[in-house]
């Protein structure tokens, strides 16, 4: 492992555990023993390093979105497996974080809406007509105007403003909104398997 990544590795680290705001370039250095100046060999500000990661978080992510839809029989499993993945991400991470990256760093948040419109919207819209191809999906609901619904929730969800940190947790209000999109979205047969899915029964 060469410098320059054990430097991303250590500030990701730090970051997800309290927040970007908080973690100074003295932090990471102390964290990885090495001097302020060597992360400036290859950082010259600190905004350079949180945009490099979420380059490096989103190309992972696509790659996880993609092997979740091939490892996935139906789009219903397929999101039910997107649901625990995003539960272990936000699970991890310090809510400051997102917060953080938003108002202090607005060059990485133009990215990550970047790639909410330009891949995420399409990989919905995708998972709507396969679903809807598969009978899982109600067949009558309009594809466009669901996927940008689904993108606002996403990030209504990251909104200290909607739901303050000391109020709600992260990780409940992501996977409550996922959920009741999936259900208002899903025809009968897609509930009776997300309910197979989330091993419970119909009666419960």
């Amino acid at each position: 492992m060469d410098t320059k990544e054990r430097i991303l590795l250590a500030a990701q680290e730090l970051y997800y555990k309290y927040g970007i705001r908080s973690v100074s370039m003295d932090d990471i250095a102390k964290h990885l023993s090495i001097s302020k100046k060597t992360i400036y060999k290859f950082y010259n500000e600190k905004d350079e390093l949180v945009i490099e990661l979420m380059k490096i978080k989103i190309k992972e992510d696509q790659k996880k979105f993609k092997e979740l839809e091939e490892e996935s029989d139906n789009v219903v499993e397929e999101t039910i497996k997107l649901m625990k993945h995003v539960g272990k991400l936000v699970g991890e991470v310090n809510p400051n974080f997102f917060y953080d990256i938003q108002k202090y760093h607005p060059k990485a948040w133009d990215i990550f809406i970047d790639f909410k419109v330009q891949f995420i919207l399409k990989m919905v819209e995708d998972v709507l007509v396969r679903g809807i191809k598969q009978g899982l999906i109600r067949p009558e609901i309009n594809v466009k105007i669901l996927a940008r619904l689904r993108m606002e929730e996403i990030e209504i969800g990251f909104n200290p403003a909607v739901f303050p940190l000391d109020k709600f947790k992260m990780l409940e209000v992501q996977l409550s909104i996922l959920e009741h999109f999936l259900y208002g979205v899903c025809s009968l047969k897609g509930h009776k398997l997300i309910n197979k899915y989330k091993q419970i029964t119909e009666e419960e």
